[in-house]
């Protein structure tokens, strides 16, 4: 008996069966680069200014997830999104290091793609425990403080401001601005899941995003998913990405 092809990521979710673990795949890919969001002047950016922070697999709770649509692409991508928010809120080297970080390790702690909403708080958690280790690979150098703020972000960012517990409030206060941005540069990154109803809202956000980042949190979805469909590796993938929309 022939095997039967499995049903694309678009499919599945028109007809509610997504499974877990979900990936990307070309038809859902080609479906997603074929509705992009209004087109928008780029300002002069230069490719080699953006850091690309790719977390290692082994921070991730299975394989699967280190490879599905919360997993390193989709990690690394926000964190690049963040750095450019930060540009854009004139926010200082030491405090855009925290929040590329944050950004980098946000989903690492999930158990599955579907709503999992403890997750944060695990990888708030992760992160202090191993934060020498990670911005060893990162490369990041943070002191405690921002450290502690970058966690905070972490444990937060898949809350609705409205479900912060009082603690969280008190924390989020201390810092806004990296809570603020991260939710900003995790929800840009939406371009990838397979129905229009689950990208961007900008309407839940408490910063400003300018019009040109959505185009190009559109196109960094296409040309980074692209290579890693055709074989490319995760850094080469989103470096491939960030070079052909800063062109």
């Amino acid at each position: 008996m022939p095997v039967q092809p499995e049903l694309a990521l678009r499919e599945l979710a028109i007809g509610r069966t997504l499974p877990d673990h979900q990936r990307m795949d070309a038809a859902t890919l080609d479906w997603i680069a074929e509705n992009p969001p209004p087109a928008a002047d780029l300002p002069q950016l230069a490719a080699d200014d953006i850091p690309v922070l790719v977390p290692d697999p082994a921070w991730f709770t299975r394989p699967e997830q280190a490879e599905g649509l919360h997993g390193i692409s989709h990690c690394a991508r926000t964190s690049v999104l963040a750095f450019l928010l930060a540009r854009v809120h004139d926010i200082d080297g030491p405090h855009t290091a925290a929040l590329c970080t944050a950004a980098a390790l946000h989903d690492c702690r999930r158990h599955d793609d579907r709503t999992d909403p403890e997750h944060g708080r695990r990888g708030a958690d992760w992160f202090t425990e191993h934060a020498e280790d990670v911005l060893a690979v990162l490369g990041q150098n943070i002191p405690a403080a921002l450290r502690e703020e970058a966690a905070t972000a972490i444990a937060a960012h898949n809350l609705p401001y409205d479900a912060f517990s009082p603690a969280q409030h008190t924390a989020y206060q201390r810092a806004p601005h990296l809570t603020d941005l991260l939710k900003a540069a995790d929800c840009l990154d939406r371009y990838r899941l397979p129905l229009k109803r689950w990208w961007p809202d900008l309407t839940h956000l408490r910063v400003t995003v300018p019009d040109w980042l959505l185009p190009f949190a559109h196109g960094m979805v296409i040309h980074s998913e692209r290579a890693r469909l055709h074989g490319a590796g995760q850094r080469d993938a989103l470096t491939h990405a960030v070079t052909i929309l800063t062109r």
